[in-house]
């Protein structure tokens, strides 16, 4: 595959699908070759939109594209083991969006297929490869703001109560949890490492059952604490700042993160800026693109070890609140 066009079906044609599509038209050496959806008009619209080559009515015949070497998962959380798993067996690449699957019992069985058959499979956490993440990533092991010992991070919004919609629904695996307080969580992960010593949470349960707001304290075998909150109906913004023993470092909305400053403990400051006009989800795309150019059967950026970990933290978060969704 070196140095030749990746060929991408995307399968699902919901909101995230089509913010991916957008995206992919500027990755370099990377095409979408087909859309796969339930509806064949929805595909053939999306297809349509996104410069997609054909337009699949069932995610079968997708999965099935000879020409296809990768695919984009983008289905509703429940769904998402079961179509890795469809896209694995037809011997297709996967890129997964973000939760991996709703639990590790699920993450753990897509995982071990992926490896038995040797495919490459990676979750969608494009927070980890844009470039003002990177740069982060980069002050830090430079020693720019000494030893890290303090994350804040939240990801919070408001929205209006929906008990048929996807946020709010139990058989849907809603909540701010999985949707959105994974961000806080990977980052945390890429700070600290996946396994905290301790982990304490509290979360407000509203009446359809799922967390709607939510705080987790993390502490670390080194000292280090990460203090999280995530939220569907309380606009707590999404900033993420990261303290040292030299200085520190904040993030405004970390997980599409345009820009981040660093200030020194003399007070000086420093300020990187990302001027992409891509929404950003075309880095871990032309990442995904790489690896597989190179052969490699999963990323050193968010390795599928760090993937089942955060998976079980997030089971255990769940644990401690009583949420368990209808179907585990």
């Amino acid at each position: 595959m070196e140095n030749r066009t990746i060929k991408w079906g995307i399968l699902g044609a919901g909101w995230i699908a089509s913010q991916f599509a957008r995206d992919l038209a500027f990755a370099q050496d990377a095409e979408l070759r087909a859309v796969g959806s339930r509806s064949l008009e929805k595909a053939a619209e999306f297809a349509g939109k996104f410069g997609g080559k054909r337009a699949y009515g069932s995610y079968e015949e997708l999965v099935n594209d000879a020409e296809i070497d990768i695919i984009y998962v983008a289905t509703p959380h429940p769904s998402h083991k079961e179509h890795v798993l469809q896209c694995l067996r037809a011997g297709k690449a996967v890129l997964c969006e973000k939760p991996f699957t709703v639990n590790v019992k699920e993450a753990e069985e897509v995982v071990q297929y992926a490896r038995e058959n040797r495919i490459f499979l990676m979750e969608a956490m494009w927070t980890r490869f844009l470039p003002v993440i990177r740069k982060v990533r980069e002050w830090i092991e430079e020693g720019r703001i000494g030893d890290v010992r303090l994350l804040k991070a939240d990801f919070g919004f408001r929205t209006g109560v929906n008990p048929e919609g996807r946020l709010f629904k139990p058989a849907l695996a809603g909540g701010a949890l999985l949707d959105v307080g994974i961000y806080p969580l990977s980052f945390a992960s890429m700070l600290f490492g996946a396994k905290p010593k301790q982990i304490l949470s509290t979360a407000h349960l509203g009446e359809t059952g799922v967390d709607e707001e939510n705080s987790i304290l993390l502490s670390y075998e080194g000292g280090q604490t990460a203090l999280l909150s995530s939220a569907i109906r309380l606009n707590s913004g999404s900033d993420a700042y990261i303290m040292g023993t030299e200085g520190s470092i904040k993030i405004p909305s970390f997980f599409n993160a345009k820009s981040a400053t660093l200030v020194a403990s003399d007070g000086t400051e420093e300020t990187f800026s990302d001027d992409r006009t891509t929404l950003g989800y075309v880095y871990e795309a032309e990442a995904a693109g790489q690896y597989l150019r190179e052969g490699k059967l999963e990323s050193e950026v968010i390795s599928l070890d760090e993937t089942l970990q955060l998976m079980r933290i997030m089971d255990e978060i769940r644990g401690q609140w009583g949420l368990r969704y209808p179907f585990e």
